[in-house]
Order: C-alpha cells, then structure tokens, then sequence
C-alpha cells in the first residue's frame, strides 16, 4: 500500500525512477503526439510544397495559434490538477470587451487614434477583468467545494451574458489603430509576429513556472493525489484558487490578444475557443485524469488542429474532415493516457 508521501514523490519524480531516458522519452505522451504533428507536417509538405513550406504559411500559422495558446497554457494547470474550465472563452470575450469599452470611454466614444496611454490601461482592464472571473472560479470550487465542471459551466454563460451586457449584444469596433498595427500585425527581429512573440514569452513562464517550481510540483501532487498532498502539508484549497485565478489572468490577456489582431471583440468566433483549449491540452498529453502534463505538449497539441487546418485549405480540402481528423488525434490521445495509466497502475 502506498504511501502519502510515496505518492507525491511519484509524482514530483514523474513516476519514473531509474527508467532509461530512452525509455522514458518513447514512453511519454509527448514523443508520440510530437510524432504525429511531424507526420502531419512531412504528409502536407509532399502534397503541396511550394504552398504549405513557405514563411508566410508559417507566419500565419504563428499568429492564429497564438491567442489559443495563451489559453491552452493556463488550461494545462488546471486539468494537470484534474480539474476543468469551461469557462475561458467567455472569460476571454469578457476580458476584450472590459478593455474595449474602457478604451472608448476614455477617447470620446472612438478609440481608433487613442494613444499608448489608453491602450495600457485597456491592457490593465483586461487582465483585471479575467482575474476576477478565475478567482470567482477558483472560490467557488476550491472554497465552496463545487465540481469544476458546474462552476465553469455557469461562469461560461455568466461571463458571455456579462460581455454581451456590456456592448449591448454588438461587438466593439473602435479599437485603436497603433495597438493592431504593433501587436495585432507588427514584427520584430526580422519579422517575427509580435502577437506570436508575447504567447511564446507567456508559453516559456508557463513552461519555468510548472516545471522548476514549487507552485508546478504542488500543481503535480493535487492532480495525482489531493489527499495525499494535503496530508504531506500542502495547502490544496489555496493553491487550487491560485491555479483558477492564473487561469483566468491568463485569459484576460488572451482576450486582449484577440482585440489586437482583429481590431474587434469578435464574440462569435470565439464561441468554441474553451473547446479548442481543452481538446489542445489533452492532445498534448496532458492527463484529464490529473497529474500529468507538460506545456511543451500543449504547444505541440495547440499546432496540430492548426496544421490540419492550414493543409486541408491548401490541398483544397473540406474542413469537416479537419473535425473528424482532430476528433479522431483526441480520442487516440485519451486512449493512449488511460493505456498508460493501467500499465503504471498494474505494476
């Protein structure tokens, strides 16, 4: 019978001991899901060269990941502790819509000439605004002890109904022009989006702050076992409040984000973004059974649906056939975790 101590070294360790690194690397989620984006990427390179192999393919690619990335990072906390959030696309269209409003509150009405010092403070609103959302998350189910999937449920159309309030059913339109040609379209360093620049800074904090921290091995020991982590002295309700509330920070920037790149809160697109995050997490190999994960493969989990969708467009293909193929990468990646949970359990 294992111990509560045993279980969270287990965890901390990864459950793998003295396993050859080789072993461990053919064994992780990560390698096979890896795998099968490089596969995709080699399959749409041979069928259409001299337009899926190109910079501006790529570029493009970058950039209509980015925002989903974003989400998919905080995403990865919250399902690596076994718990869920469906709320983060709405927390994301309530997030643009806070710095969208706040923006043309203060420029008159119409924030297309606003300046940098507006801008800033619609960055703020946004972050504040999701903030809040992930901490009401976090309370009610770390605190009040409500399942995830309820709680999120109902911030879901809390947080849509709010957004909706809010810009009075239409979408904000008037967003200032230096912010969408810096960060919505501008480049640096040679032409590296700038959009795709902030999501990779936010993806490697992400990556330090799961990986080499204390707050990544708590986040670990609760997903693998609450009990147990809370019996070796950690404090499982706060840290769970701090995970929902970065997730909705997180969020809040996404939503800022989005703003940015298409100069408008674009409710309706964002509709299955909450979806898209959660099925990129666990396609990544991160565990819904909670306690594994990584944020590298969540990177890899966000690239595939894009790539499938950026090569069946090329090669002319309908994009049903990109929802049956990604349905298909996600059921194969949950069945390969639950594989892998038995062989950990049988031995």
């Amino acid at each position: 019978m294992s111990t509560p101590t045993k279980d969270i070294q287990t965890t901390v360790d990864g459950g793998f001991g003295k396993v050859p690194l080789g072993k461990r690397l053919v064994g992780a989620n990560t390698f096979w899901i890896a795998l099968v984006l490089l596969a995709l990427i080699i399959v749409f390179t041979a069928l259409a060269p001299a337009e899926f192999a190109t910079l501006f393919t790529l570029q493009t690619t970058l950039i209509e990941t980015s925002v989903l990335l974003v989400l998919s990072v905080g995403m990865t906390f919250v399902i690596i502790t076994s718990g869920i959030d469906l709320s983060v696309g709405s927390v994301l269209i309530f997030s643009g819509m806070v710095a969208g409003k706040t923006m043309e509150a203060l420029s008159g009405g119409n924030a297309t000439n606003a300046g940098w010092g507006v801008i800033i403070v619609g960055l703020v609103a946004a972050v504040i605004a999701g903030t809040i959302w992930g901490l009401i998350n976090g309370w009610l189910i770390a605190v009040a002890d409500i399942p995830p999937l309820i709680v999120t449920l109902g911030t879901l159309g809390a947080a849509l109904g709010a957004a909706l309030l809010l810009g009075s059913g239409s979408d904000v339109r008037s967003v200032p022009t230096a912010l969408n040609k810096t960060l919505g379209y501008g480049t640096s360093f040679g032409g590296i989006p700038n959009l795709v620049l902030v999501a990779a800074v936010i993806t490697l904090i992400g990556a330090w702050l799961l990986h080499t921290t204390k707050f990544g091995r708590y986040t670990f020991a609760i997903g693998s076992n609450a009990e147990a982590a809370r019996r070796s002295g950690i404090g499982v309700t706060a840290h769970l409040l701090k995970v929902y509330t970065l997730t909705g920070f997180l969020a809040g920037v996404a939503g800022f984000l989005s703003l940015a790149y298409y100069s408008s809160t674009t409710v309706a697109s964002h509709s299955t973004d909450n979806l898209n995050a959660i099925a990129a997490t666990v396609m990544g190999g991160t565990s819904l059974f909670g306690g594994v994960g990584t944020v590298l493969g969540t990177v890899i989990g966000v690239f595939i649906p894009a790539v499938l969708k950026k090569g069946f467009n090329i090669i002319h293909v309908q994009d049903f056939w990109q929802m049956i193929a990604v349905g298909a990468v996600l059921i194969a990646a949950v069945w390969f975790d639950q594989r892998r949970r038995k062989h950990r359990n049988s031995r």
